[in-house]
Protein backbone atom coordinates (compact mmCIF):
# COMPACT_ATOMS: atom_id res chain seq x y z
CA UNK A 1 0.00 0.00 0.00
CA UNK A 2 3.04 2.29 0.89
CA UNK A 3 3.87 1.92 -2.89
CA UNK A 4 0.61 3.37 -4.17
CA UNK A 5 1.32 7.07 -1.90
CA UNK A 6 4.98 6.68 -3.07
CA UNK A 7 4.14 6.41 -6.52
CA UNK A 8 2.17 9.26 -6.59
CA UNK A 9 4.15 11.31 -4.51
CA UNK A 10 6.74 11.11 -7.31
CA UNK A 11 4.54 11.64 -10.21
CA UNK A 12 2.96 14.84 -8.35
CA UNK A 13 6.57 16.07 -7.19
CA UNK A 14 7.64 15.71 -11.44
CA UNK A 15 10.78 13.47 -10.27
CA UNK A 16 9.96 11.33 -12.67
CA UNK A 17 11.23 14.83 -15.23
CA UNK A 18 14.40 14.65 -16.83
CA UNK A 19 17.04 17.51 -15.45
CA UNK A 20 16.19 20.31 -18.86
CA UNK A 21 12.66 18.96 -19.14
CA UNK A 22 9.73 21.58 -18.27
CA UNK A 23 6.66 20.32 -16.74
CA UNK A 24 3.50 20.70 -18.15
CA UNK A 25 -0.10 20.07 -16.24
CA UNK A 26 -0.73 18.39 -19.44
CA UNK A 27 2.48 16.30 -19.02
CA UNK A 28 1.83 15.04 -15.12
CA UNK A 29 -1.77 14.84 -16.17
CA UNK A 30 -1.07 12.05 -17.88
CA UNK A 31 1.03 10.30 -15.97
CA UNK A 32 -1.24 10.83 -12.97
CA UNK A 33 -4.32 9.64 -14.90
CA UNK A 34 -2.40 6.68 -16.02
CA UNK A 35 -1.31 5.93 -12.39
CA UNK A 36 -5.00 6.14 -11.42
CA UNK A 37 -6.18 3.42 -14.41
CA UNK A 38 -3.45 1.23 -12.96
CA UNK A 39 -4.56 1.41 -9.70
CA UNK A 40 -8.06 0.98 -10.57
CA UNK A 41 -7.71 -1.72 -12.59
CA UNK A 42 -6.05 -3.63 -9.78
CA UNK A 43 -8.64 -2.77 -8.13
CA UNK A 44 -11.56 -3.70 -10.60
CA UNK A 45 -8.96 -7.32 -11.17
CA UNK A 46 -8.80 -8.01 -7.27
CA UNK A 47 -5.47 -9.63 -8.29
CA UNK A 48 -3.60 -10.54 -5.06
CA UNK A 49 -4.84 -8.16 -2.54
CA UNK A 50 -6.92 -8.20 0.90
CA UNK A 51 -10.38 -6.87 0.93
CA UNK A 52 -8.87 -4.42 3.50
CA UNK A 53 -6.32 -3.74 0.67
CA UNK A 54 -9.46 -3.04 -1.82
CA UNK A 55 -11.11 -1.04 0.86
CA UNK A 56 -8.15 1.09 1.16
CA UNK A 57 -7.41 1.38 -2.62
CA UNK A 58 -10.77 2.37 -3.23
CA UNK A 59 -10.72 5.40 -0.66
CA UNK A 60 -7.28 6.49 -2.51
CA UNK A 61 -8.64 6.33 -5.69
CA UNK A 62 -11.22 8.48 -4.59
CA UNK A 63 -9.40 10.98 -2.96
CA UNK A 64 -6.83 11.54 -5.53
CA UNK A 65 -9.82 11.83 -8.05
CA UNK A 66 -11.34 14.24 -6.14
CA UNK A 67 -8.30 16.19 -5.59
CA UNK A 68 -6.98 15.49 -9.21
CA UNK A 69 -7.26 19.29 -10.63
CA UNK A 70 -5.79 20.95 -7.50
CA UNK A 71 -3.08 18.51 -6.94
CA UNK A 72 -1.69 19.13 -10.77
CA UNK A 73 -3.12 22.56 -11.48
CA UNK A 74 0.31 24.12 -9.91
CA UNK A 75 2.61 23.39 -13.05
CA UNK A 76 1.00 26.20 -15.13
CA UNK A 77 1.83 28.72 -12.26
CA UNK A 78 5.34 29.98 -12.19
CA UNK A 79 6.86 29.56 -9.24
CA UNK A 80 4.18 28.09 -6.96
CA UNK A 81 5.60 25.69 -4.48
CA UNK A 82 4.90 22.31 -5.91
CA UNK A 83 5.03 20.24 -2.58
CA UNK A 84 3.69 21.28 1.22
CA UNK A 85 7.23 21.06 2.17
CA UNK A 86 8.26 23.45 -0.32
CA UNK A 87 5.21 25.77 0.81
CA UNK A 88 6.21 25.09 4.13
CA UNK A 89 10.02 26.29 3.49
CA UNK A 90 8.19 29.51 2.08
CA UNK A 91 6.36 30.20 4.39
CA UNK A 92 8.86 29.88 7.05
CA UNK A 93 11.14 32.16 4.78
CA UNK A 94 8.10 35.07 5.14
CA UNK A 95 7.88 35.05 8.72
CA UNK A 96 12.12 35.07 9.23
CA UNK A 97 12.34 37.48 7.03
CA UNK A 98 8.95 40.18 8.58
CA UNK A 99 10.82 38.81 12.50
CA UNK A 100 13.67 40.43 11.03
CA UNK A 101 12.88 43.66 10.16
CA UNK A 102 10.93 44.07 13.34
CA UNK A 103 12.63 42.61 15.76
CA UNK A 104 9.20 40.74 16.79
CA UNK A 105 9.37 37.67 18.12
CA UNK A 106 6.59 36.36 16.09
CA UNK A 107 4.35 37.57 13.17
CA UNK A 108 0.64 37.07 14.17
CA UNK A 109 -0.13 40.72 14.60
CA UNK A 110 1.26 41.61 11.36
CA UNK A 111 -0.43 38.97 9.44
CA UNK A 112 -3.69 39.67 11.44
CA UNK A 113 -3.41 43.77 10.11
CA UNK A 114 -2.30 42.33 6.97
CA UNK A 115 -3.84 39.16 5.92
CA UNK A 116 -2.58 37.11 3.06
CA UNK A 117 -1.94 39.90 0.90
CA UNK A 118 1.62 39.86 2.76
CA UNK A 119 2.59 36.53 0.52
CA UNK A 120 0.88 37.79 -2.51
CA UNK A 121 3.67 40.78 -2.39
CA UNK A 122 6.42 39.31 -1.01
CA UNK A 123 6.19 36.96 -4.12
CA UNK A 124 5.75 39.49 -6.29
CA UNK A 125 9.04 41.65 -5.00
CA UNK A 126 10.68 37.99 -5.37
CA UNK A 127 9.45 37.43 -8.83
CA UNK A 128 11.11 41.32 -9.80
CA UNK A 129 7.84 42.80 -10.25
CA UNK A 130 8.44 47.03 -9.69
CA UNK A 131 5.97 48.95 -9.05
CA UNK A 132 4.99 50.13 -12.23
CA UNK A 133 4.28 46.30 -13.07
CA UNK A 134 2.20 45.97 -10.44
CA UNK A 135 -0.03 48.58 -11.38
CA UNK A 136 -0.23 47.52 -14.76
CA UNK A 137 -1.34 43.86 -13.20
CA UNK A 138 -3.95 45.64 -11.29
CA UNK A 139 -5.33 48.02 -13.60
CA UNK A 140 -6.09 45.15 -15.97
CA UNK A 141 -9.33 43.88 -13.09
CA UNK A 142 -12.59 45.12 -12.90
CA UNK A 143 -13.67 47.51 -10.24
CA UNK A 144 -16.41 45.25 -9.49
CA UNK A 145 -14.48 41.84 -9.10
CA UNK A 146 -11.96 44.13 -6.92
CA UNK A 147 -14.68 45.20 -5.12
CA UNK A 148 -15.99 41.50 -4.56
CA UNK A 149 -12.48 40.12 -3.68
CA UNK A 150 -11.81 42.81 -1.26
CA UNK A 151 -15.12 41.87 0.58
CA UNK A 152 -13.97 38.26 0.61
CA UNK A 153 -10.62 38.77 1.94
CA UNK A 154 -11.80 41.27 4.40
CA UNK A 155 -14.69 39.08 5.68
CA UNK A 156 -11.30 36.11 6.06
CA UNK A 157 -9.45 38.73 7.63
CA UNK A 158 -12.19 40.06 10.15
CA UNK A 159 -12.81 36.24 11.08
CA UNK A 160 -9.22 35.07 11.69
CA UNK A 161 -8.95 38.26 13.76
CA UNK A 162 -12.35 37.03 16.01
CA UNK A 163 -10.44 33.67 16.52
CA UNK A 164 -7.17 35.75 17.43
CA UNK A 165 -8.85 37.85 20.14
CA UNK A 166 -11.02 34.70 21.34
CA UNK A 167 -7.59 32.81 21.81
CA UNK A 168 -5.52 35.73 23.14
CA UNK A 169 -8.15 38.05 25.07
CA UNK A 170 -11.16 35.38 26.19
CA UNK A 171 -12.81 37.83 28.81
CA UNK A 172 -12.05 40.79 26.80
CA UNK A 173 -14.07 39.12 23.77
CA UNK A 174 -16.78 36.96 25.79
CA UNK A 175 -17.72 40.81 27.66
CA UNK A 176 -18.28 42.30 24.33
CA UNK A 177 -20.66 39.62 23.02
CA UNK A 178 -22.28 39.26 26.20
CA UNK A 179 -23.10 43.24 26.23
CA UNK A 180 -23.77 43.10 22.43
CA UNK A 181 -26.20 40.25 23.28
CA UNK A 182 -28.15 42.60 25.95
CA UNK A 183 -28.31 45.32 23.79
CA UNK A 184 -30.14 43.01 21.20
CA UNK A 185 -32.68 41.81 23.61
CA UNK A 186 -33.34 45.26 25.05
CA UNK A 187 -33.77 46.66 21.17
CA UNK A 188 -31.79 49.84 21.82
Amino acid sequence: MQIWVIETERILAGDWAKKDEVLTNKAVAERFDAWLATLQAQLDSGASITELEKEYLAHFIKVSVSLRPRLIHCYDVPHLPRTNHDMERYIRGLKTRYRRVSGRKNWNVYLLRYGQSIAYFDSCMHAGLDENALFACFSRVDHQTWRETRQYHRSIQSDRTKVFRFHHKQATFLHELVHRWEQTLSGT
